[in-house]
């Protein structure tokens, strides 16, 4: 017994179950052709949000098709250790409990580490499952597990002894909250208001009232001059204050010092072009411990650093005061202090561009820092190259202006991060600071001994880095690494997988992931790493806002699936969602995916609901797909056949351009227009007057349209696999481990062109009269009689019976061409209405089922109001000034105004004639 509603929490736990009873998920090599695809490894901190579910959606759409077409389909998953938001999220459950992670050892607090990764690190992978996701859950991999972190460090080996990679002092993001260096990639732009705070810095030498000058003497300068800053908490560690050498105001300046208020330091005033004349007061303070653009200032000027930041933010000694109070608060208290010394000019609001960390959303400090770099100049050139010359296609191909302008100026990659949890830096360091880079300390040793012959050196005497690598450094070798192709190069996996086939990734991490992949597949593989890079948009709420759990505006996908099932969420998700499109997320959408499984699941009822007659029908033989041609029946399914091979090649197409969205809309409506709405009722039976229930279906049109059911479900299975599991189950006698996951992907076979032009006038002829009832409300269950006027009836004579049973036509006709000076080509005693279709004219009588005098009114009324409309518009057009002035186009559509009334007044004039009024 069929339920009468589809209950998904009844079915999708139960069939997800089934398939990995079955192992269909599961891939090993074989002869078949390999598709792969690697999951964008969520954190291990994650749980699954809006941006997820689209991604891991649009993968499985793509595994599951492949899956049907008999590829050989390997979709593995894993998850990042995401070194900064895991350690931020242990170091929260260790002040939870009462501990400071200063306090631990470092192998005490790994402990907690890995603590919190086993209770919460598969939490997301378990929620894909209730997407439908389906992934080789026995390939999972962490990027922490043993395997993958040796061959990170394997990686770091290799690169040092090339060359590649290099320790020095550098500029970089440092996160004050996390305490460790961020790359750029990972830093927020944010715009906020600021204060721009207006400081006099005392010009030294400076003239006092009533100073005489010595004669033969520089001339004293003015008292001071004013620099303007949002950052008035750095200014004890000026280094100089720059002018413009251009800048009249202040060319008597040149080679003077200036004095930094509160402490009272002597600081150069020098000349750069660099310096805006326009911006602020002309003047800049140049802080090169603490900008970018400051710090190169002070290299071509030899200008001494001056760093007054500690690692978390605060002051420390160098800034003299305000020693240990945070930088903010420490702002607010410059201000006062500079007020009170009257140093304070003026401040203003002021709005400013401030990077924040991504992961922890601290304002980002530029720190001078001793990091690893990873040179990326020579690495990097085989990955612009492959992704320029579509070797690596980006979908879509309008990110590779932005893929390119990253790639052709990029910099050195800051790789050390100042953290326990991760794959920590194998370098170790002698007593005097010598640096041995080794995969181990027994390595290391090694290395000091035999190339240093330092012999009665002991491990004890190597200390290794304390730092870890970034997070990215581990998953840019993901597509290898999963398939142990860097511990073991030429195994069976790495020789069958890779390169895999499509990334399904974001934007945002076009460049510091997907990028940095490419490169290290040339590196240690010599070729890609995938072919196609599918970049999905991102899910925004209806105001246009990315979706967050901090503006409280993005719903819990699992509530979701809970309330409109996995399907309903899928379909719902991809609907608007085309390949590098923002998705503007509406939970109606979402209903519309629900809605359209009640569709499927109300239609499947229907045809099972059916009783099929015991009479013989000829089939000639002809099976399913071909053409069939038999009973009254056969020309729907003739009809169906080609329509759906004609999605079918669309569908195709749209796959091989990854144009996900616009595959499921074709299915969408090929099953609820043209499956439901239409084929289902040309060749429903019709009900027994007698008993009221359904008369037989043939057996010819019942297993047609079983067999249309089953490739149906089929199709759409990649979108929804969970109801079109349980419906293809049931639809047919299966198998014990039978499964849609594993059945064919329909494919195209012939289209009869001429048959689709012909339903599409059939549909058109049906609609057109039903809308005639609708106008005069004249019931369904009164049959009309039609008249068609036609150079080809022939056309129409085949659809004949289909016309009176979808319309309730009770006769039709046909008439000729109108003889000059008739008035209608209906017959005389007839009252028609008509409507034109690509040239043919229908005629459907409806004499004595209306009120002959109220029509003759109404269309008086009708008349009389278009005739006023085309004298309104005609007053306008011969406006001179209106024609001359107004936008060409507003002029065409006004006269294609008038030219539409012009033939409606025709039209009702006929219509007034035809009544006889």
């Amino acid at each position: 017994m069929i339920s009468k509603t589809y209950a998904p929490q009844e079915i999708e736990a139960k069939w997800y179950q089934y398939w990995l009873d079955n192992q269909f998920f599961r891939s090993t090599p074989d002869e078949r052709e390999p598709y792969t695809i690697v999951i964008p490894p969520p954190n291990v901190t994650g749980v699954l949000h809006m941006g997820h579910m689209l991604n891991n959606t649009i993968q499985d759409v793509l595994i599951r098709k492949a899956r049907m077409e008999g590829k050989n389909a390997c979709w593995v998953p894993g998850t990042d250790h995401a070194s900064i938001a895991t350690e931020a999220k242990v170091v929260a459950m260790l002040k939870e409990r009462g501990i400071n992670k200063k306090d631990l050892t470092r192998e005490e607090f790994l402990e907690y580490a890995w603590e919190w990764t086993h209770k919460y690190g598969g939490i997301i992978l378990s929620q894909l499952r209730k997407l439908g996701a389906s992934c080789d859950w026995d390939r999972t991999r962490f990027t922490m597990e043993p395997p993958l972190y040796d061959s990170v460090i394997d990686v770091f080996v290799d690169l040092y002894e090339k060359g590649q990679i290099y320790r020095g002092v550098r500029m970089v993001n440092w996160d004050p909250q996390g305490r460790t260096a961020v790359s750029d990639e990972e830093v927020i732009t944010k715009e906020i208001q600021q204060k721009l705070v207006y400081i006099r810095y005392e010009i030294a030498g400076s003239q006092e009232p009533g100073d005489q000058q010595v004669p033969g003497s520089v001339p004293p300068a003015p008292g001071y001059i004013t620099i303007a800053t949002v950052r008035p908490e750095t200014i004890m560690a000026d280094a100089a204050i720059a002018v413009n050498p251009n800048d009249e105001r202040f060319k008597h300046l040149h080679g003077r010092k200036a004095i930094i208020p509160l402490i009272n330091r002597e600081i150069p005033i020098i000349t750069d072009e660099y310096v805006t004349m326009d911006f602020g007061t002309g003047g800049l303070k140049v802080t090169p411990a603490h900008d970018p653009n400051d710090y190169a200032l002070g290299i071509t000027h030899n200008l001494p650093v001056l760093d007054i930041l500690s690692d978390d933010g605060t002051l420390n000694e160098k800034a003299q005061i305000l020693v240990g109070m945070d930088r903010f608060a420490a702002r607010k208290a410059i201000i006062k202090l500079l007020d009170e010394s009257g140093n304070l000019e003026k401040t203003e609001d002021y709005k400013s561009n401030v990077g924040t960390s991504e992961r922890t959303g601290a304002v980002i400090e530029p720190k001078l820092s001793l990091q690893w770099f990873l040179k990326m100049d020579e690495l990097s050139k085989p990955a612009l190259k492959n992704v320029m010359d579509d070797t690596i296609q980006l979908v879509p191909p309008k990110f590779k202006n932005m893929y390119r302008s990253w790639m052709e100026n990029v910099h050195d990659w800051c790789i050390s991060r100042q953290l326990w949890w991760g794959q920590r830096i194998p370098a170790f360091y002698m007593q005097d600071g010598t640096v041995i880079v080794a995969r181990n300390k027994h390595e290391a040793l090694e290395k000091v001994q035999h190339e240093k012959l330092l012999f009665a050196m002991t491990e004890a005497d190597l200390t290794q880095d304390e730092d870890v690598l970034d997070t990215w450094f581990s998953s840019w070798l993901w597509p290898i690494s999963v398939f142990d192709g860097l511990k073991d190069p030429n195994n069976a996996d790495i020789n069958y997988y890779y390169p895999t086939n499509d990334l399904v990734t974001a934007p945002e991490i076009l460049f510091f992931w997907v990028a940095r992949m490419i490169i290290a597949g040339y590196e240690y593989r010599g070729e890609a790493p995938f072919k196609n890079v599918y970049l999905t948009g991102i899910v925004r709420d209806k105001l246009g806002r990315k979706m967050s759990k901090s503006l409280g505006n993005s719903p819990d996908p699992l509530d979701l699936i809970d309330q409109y099932g996995a399907d309903g969420v899928r379909t719902g998700m991809l609907f608007s969602s085309a390949a590098g499109n923002d998705l503007m997320f509406d939970e109606k959408l979402v209903e519309q995916g629900r809605n359209f499984s009640n569709k499927v699941w109300n239609a499947f009822r229907l045809v099972k609901g059916w009783t099929v007659s015991g009479g013989q029908v000829e089939t000639q033989g002809i099976t399913a797909p071909a053409v069939m041609r038999y009973s009254d029946q056969s020309l729907p399914i003739q009809w169906f056949e080609s329509k759906l091979n004609a999605t079918l090649f669309q569908i195709e197409d749209d796959f091989s351009k990854f144009r996900i969205s616009d595959a499921l809309q074709a299915v969408y409506k090929l099953i609820w227009d043209d499956f439901c709405s239409q084929y289902l009722e040309l060749i429903k039976p019709p009900f027994d007057s007698e008993t009221g229930t359904p008369q037989p279906i043939d057996p010819a049109t019942y297993e047609a349209t079983i067999d249309f059911f089953e490739r149906l479900m089929q199709l759409a299975h990649p979108f929804m696999p969970f109801i079109t599991e349980e419906i293809w189950q049931d639809i047919r006698e299966r198998q014990a481990g039978d499964s849609i996951c594993i059945a064919p992907f329909p494919k195209a076979g012939a289209v009869d062109e001429q048959m689709l032009t012909d339903f599409d006038t059939l549909f058109d002829v049906i609609s057109n009269i039903r809308n005639i009832r609708n106008a005069k409300q004249i019931s369904p269950k009164t049959g009309l009689p039609l008249a068609i006027k036609t150079a080809s009836p022939d056309r129409f004579e085949k659809l004949e019976t289909l016309v009176k049973k979808m319309a309730n036509v009770s006769a039709i006709s046909y008439v000729n061409e109108k003889s000059a000076g008739e008035a209608q080509a209906a017959p005389a005693d007839q009252l028609a209405l008509s409507f034109l279709i690509k040239g043919d004219e229908f005629f459907v009588n409806i004499a004595g089922e209306i009120d002959i005098d109220q029509e003759i009114a109404n269309t008086g009324k009708e008349l009389d109001y278009n005739i006023g409309f085309r004298e309104s518009t005609l007053k306008k057009l011969s406006n001179e000034k209106f024609v001359a002035n107004a936008k060409p186009d507003l002029v065409e559509r006004e006269r294609q105004k008038l030219a539409d009334a012009d033939a409606k007044i025709q039209a009702l004039e006929q219509r007034l004639r035809d009544l006889g009024a």
